[in-house]
């Protein structure tokens, strides 16, 4: 019973990697997408949702299946809640390429900006490498590699508070102006894509720990 029990755990814990890496194969799609002002690109990204979310439910559901078929205790309680969360994490930010790629598609025909482009590039690189070192720490329970997110997040917020400044650099055009209130938004789910990120590495913290804390404080000047 406690072999299938772990067997199961483990199979989880595998399928949520699958769906890291279904992400990361969005988040690139809607950055392409971006760069190259690409319609039919963006809605490529948006039909591929449709398989993350598919994992996302399986996800779910062989965690209720664990749980009523099982009676988990200390770690393993542990490694379930955060599985659950981690998933939730990974689904939003599924959905957050998806809004990136429809924001695309209402810029398809305007004239962007390319030093913005190029910080949106930045921003979503970094966002890339999050996810990676995330996965990476949860498939391994690594607790500092985690905590190490934060540090990295710090480029997304930093470029993600100049995106306002940048479109009121781009003069009183009102096609320019439209591109870029679309790019903030854009820049918007960057940030969040980030927050969602160094989530899933508190959730890592949680495993190892046993104990619930945010790696940065809130109330702090952001």
């Amino acid at each position: 019973m406690r072999a299938t029990f772990n067997e199961q755990l483990d199979q989880v814990a595998a399928n949520l990697q699958q769906e890291g890496e279904l992400v990361l194969r969005a988040l690139r799609g809607c950055l392409n997408a971006m760069e190259r002002q690409d319609a039919e690109l963006a809605d490529e990204v948006i039909v591929f949702d449709d398989q993350i979310d598919d994992r996302y439910l399986a996800i779910e559901q062989g965690v209720e299946t664990l749980m009523a078929l099982q009676a988990p205790v200390a770690g393993d309680l542990r490694r379930i809640i955060a599985m659950l969360h981690v998933n939730l994490h990974l689904e939003r930010i599924g959905d957050y390429c998806v809004t990136i790629a429809k924001l695309v598609k209402l810029t398809e025909g305007l004239e962007g900006d390319p030093a913005m482009l190029g910080a949106f590039a930045e921003m979503g690189a970094r966002a890339e490498e999050m996810i990676r070192v995330a996965l990476a720490a949860l498939g391994t329970f690594d607790a500092h590699k985690a905590e190490s997110l934060v540090e990295m997040d710090e480029l997304i917020d930093r470029v993600n508070r100049r995106a306002v400044g940048y479109v009121m650099d781009l003069g009183a055009d009102a096609g320019k102006r439209e591109w870029g209130m679309r790019m903030i938004l854009i820049s918007r789910c960057l940030e969040r894509i980030g927050d969602h990120v160094v989530d899933i590495g508190e959730q890592v913290a949680y495993v190892v720990t046993g104990e619930h804390r945010e790696f940065t404080d809130a109330s702090s000047p952001g």
